[in-house]
């Protein structure tokens, strides 16, 4: 099987290898804009005994059933065939568009949930979960079920690295995607890509501050949440906010000790200077700050103005996906390969990636405006999750490691 075509955040659309006889799943069910791989917990069964539905997470295009089982299985842990081989049969969830709506991608869920159920044998109790955004999925399509009085019979509920309270990416990133879109998406498709991908459904609902244009612009901490997010909030205050039968569990990529990634705050990450463009990002800090400016040749430069916002880049949490045929960029180094593409030249990379889903809201405890709870000890009484578990280091969005899937596998053996 060739590798698949990454991009920032997951295998870009047309590039995915099509199934072959070599397939590692048992079976595939086709739900309406989506896909289901089930991967059987023996080799003579023919219908799922103890289910465990994982979603997959927000990146562009659809989802692929081959790149999610080699980011879970063949990683530093083993998770399906360790979930297989202690009787689990795993579910896992793609979505046709993860970019989509998030209540859209719910109802794709919903549609796997039946169908997990009316394929079962026996009555064993459902997991239901997801990484990254099919934790929000899934977190709503729950609650939903319950709100409809529909019994989903789904006794455990797992997000991982969710981001409950919102999601980040520093505004000069978003800012400058736009920016480049704006001037040059049109003679060079590849450079829209990512601020289609900023300003999709998703990262809108995702985003707690979202940037739609590269045009100046002064952000407020308490202001720049899309309506979108807004929107999305309030439906999933209208369905109760969490599911409230199944136990609610949880793992965060991030430290729950306030321990940072060491990136420091109103330092310089990226820096362009060519003959079309010319870009500075900084990391954000608190106060007042320019994040970014940037400029064509010859212009007036535009700025990107914050005040009142908290330490985000080096907070505590899973770091933003890098993308490893893209020379492993991420978020700033994402914004130095546009700006590369567009000068025909290399920009400066101080730093590549920052902290994008902060601990405290992968485990729901705090929300991330609050400089002080970032970087504070996770409040395990203030979290809406039943349990949870913080990894040692900070270390990658949604990355499988031995000390997060041993844990969970024994949640579940537990349930």
């Amino acid at each position: 099987m060739s590798k698949p075509v990454v991009s920032i955040w997951g295998p870009l659309p047309g590039a995915q290898p099509a199934a072959t006889a070599t397939d590692p799943w048992d079976t595939e069910w086709e739900l309406r804009n989506g896909t289901a791989w089930v991967f059987y917990s023996s080799s003579e069964q023919t219908a799922v005994r103890r289910p465990v539905i994982l979603a997959d997470g927000f990146a562009m295009g659809g989802s692929n059933g081959h790149a999610l089982y080699e980011g879970l299985e063949n990683g530093d842990y083993p998770f399906i065939s360790t979930l297989r081989e202690s009787g689990f049969d795993v579910v896992l969830l793609g979505f046709d568009d993860r970019s989509a709506s998030i209540l859209d991608n719910a109802d794709v869920a919903i549609e796997c949930i039946r169908r997990t159920l009316a394929d079962r044998e026996g009555d064993a109790m459902l997991t239901v979960g997801g990484f990254s955004m099919g934790g929000m999925v899934t977190r709503y399509a729950l609650a939903k079920m319950e709100r409809q009085r529909e019994d989903h019979q789904t006794s455990t509920y797992l997000s991982y690295d969710t981001p409950h309270r919102g999601a980040w990416l520093p505004l000069g990133v978003q800012a400058f995607a736009h920016f480049v879109k704006a001037h040059w998406g049109k003679t060079n498709p590849l450079l829209s890509l990512y601020s289609d991908l900023v300003n999709s459904p998703a990262a809108r609902q995702m985003l707690r501050w979202h940037v739609e244009t590269g045009t100046e612009t002064t952000l407020d901490v308490a202001a720049g949440q899309d309506q979108e997010r807004t929107d999305f909030l309030e439906a999933l205050q209208r369905v109760g906010d969490w599911p409230q039968r199944p136990r609610l569990l949880g793992v965060a990529n991030g430290t729950g000790t306030g321990v940072g990634n060491d990136i420091p705050a109103d330092e310089i990450a990226m820096s362009a200077a060519g003959p079309k463009a010319s870009a500075q990002l900084r990391t954000q800090s608190q106060g007042r700050q320019t994040v970014a400016t940037m400029a064509e040749a010859r212009k007036a430069p535009i700025s990107i103005n914050t005040t009142g916002f908290p330490e985000l880049d080096g907070a505590p949490g899973g770091l933003f996906p890098k993308a490893p045929l893209l020379e492993d960029a991420a978020n700033f180094g994402m914004a130095a390969v546009l700006a590369a593409i567009v000068n025909e030249q290399p920009a400066e990379l101080t730093h590549n990636t920052s902290t994008f889903v902060p601990t405290i809201s992968a485990v729901a405890s705090a929300d991330i405006d609050d400089q002080t709870a970032l970087y504070s000890k996770v409040d395990r009484e203030s979290s809406d999750l039943h349990d949870f578990l913080c990894a040692t280091t900070n270390e990658g969005h949604t990355v499988m490691t031995p000390e997060l899937g041993k844990w969970i596998l024994a949640q579940l053996q537990e349930a």
